[in-house]
């Protein structure tokens, strides 16, 4: 009588050995393939933000500001307008929340929850970014605001120059191609938006649009102790203040990829020091300038011409600087 022979212990181990070795050469093979897949499509939206900006130009003849500024809001001190974004919208496929868009009273694109404007608009959060939460959930702790909001946010902003941010640092440049405009904006007032001939530097060698990397997991720690909010609400499209251009313009302040390289607990060995919530207003200038992304080694942009370039993270300063600047006469190539 025959009888079936099974597997032994010993040649069980050995198959399972032979598919972890496979599924470990595997592995790598498969993230990278889809890491491919996300980073093509990143490309894919900052080409058409560089094909709106430049479909906005031809009916405008100038690229949108960061911020157009109109309101003075006299509670908050602040003006108040609308973002880049919003003045995109008929070029990104949003010709109807144009249309309903409220130009008269930003705020009141915040009211409704989900079914606010500001909880609508484009899809721009980069496939690879691990804050995928959108619309996100603005509390009134955080806005100040009496009511919470829902406001979608994006993985890209503009191309602000050699520093976007605060407005209140006396050290803001409108050396880029988006900046603030209109009576409250800053560093003076009444500035006007950017024509493509004002590139004088050549369109292909001049930043347009660049990856932000809303996670910042030091930076947060500092949010903990009520010094700012968690990085990832960085990012809303529908910004309305003058401090907004923090959300849709980036610049080469510091460089491509910088996160805080110290969490709360260790703030004293920082240099400069991060003491005090005023110290640590240093260290958030730098972060929300920075560009990056959850891309391996750097970070996509989209050039004045609407080609996208992968920029490494171990550019230069000097030339990422000389790349943000529209007209500086600097001799930079796309590396």
């Amino acid at each position: 009588m025959n009888r079936s022979r099974g597997f032994t212990l010993v040649e069980l181990l050995v198959v399972i050995a032979i598919i972890g070795i496979l599924v470990a050469l595997l592995l790598p093979a498969v993230q990278a393939a889809r890491e491919a897949a996300r980073r093509m499509q990143c490309t894919n939206n900052l080409k058409q933000l560089a094909l709106a900006a430049h479909g906005y130009h031809d009916t405008v003849k100038t690229f949108p500001a960061a911020m157009l500024l109109s309101q003075y809001n006299s509670a908050k001190r602040l003006y108040r307008g609308a973002s880049l974004f919003v003045f995109l919208l008929p070029y990104l496929e949003q010709g109807s929340l144009y249309d309903q868009w409220d130009f008269s009273n930003p705020d009141a694109n915040f009211g409704g929850g989900l079914n606010s404007r500001a909880a609508q608009g484009p899809n721009l959060l980069c496939p690879s970014e691990p804050e995928s939460e959108n619309p996100l959930h603005y509390s009134t702790r955080l806005t100040g605001s009496s009511q919470d909001r829902y406001i979608k946010v994006t993985s890209y902003a503009g191309n602000g120059g050699t520093r976007s941010y605060h407005p209140a640092s006396g050290f803001l440049t409108t050396d880029g191609v988006f900046f603030m405009a209109g009576p409250g904006s800053l560093p003076e007032p009444n500035q006007r938006p950017v024509r493509l001939a004002d590139i004088a530097d050549g369109a292909s060698n001049t930043l347009l649009f660049g990856e932000r990397n809303r996670r910042d997991p030091n930076y947060n720690t500092f949010a903990e102790q009520g010094w700012d909010w968690d990085f990832r609400y960085y990012g809303n499209w529908a910004a309305t203040s003058s401090s907004g251009v923090a959300h849709v313009s980036l610049s080469s302040y510091a460089p491509v990829n910088y996160t805080l390289p110290f969490d709360f607990n260790h703030r004293a060995g920082a240099s400069p020091p991060a003491n005090s919530d005023s110290d640590f207003e240093y260290y958030i200038d730098l972060c929300v300038c920075a560009y990056g992304s959850n891309h391996p080694g750097g970070a996509n942009f989209a050039m004045g011409d609407g080609s996208v370039q992968f920029l490494s993270e171990t550019i230069s300063l000097v030339t990422l600087r000389a790349l943000s600047t529209r007209a500086g006469g600097e001799i930079a190539d796309v590396p």
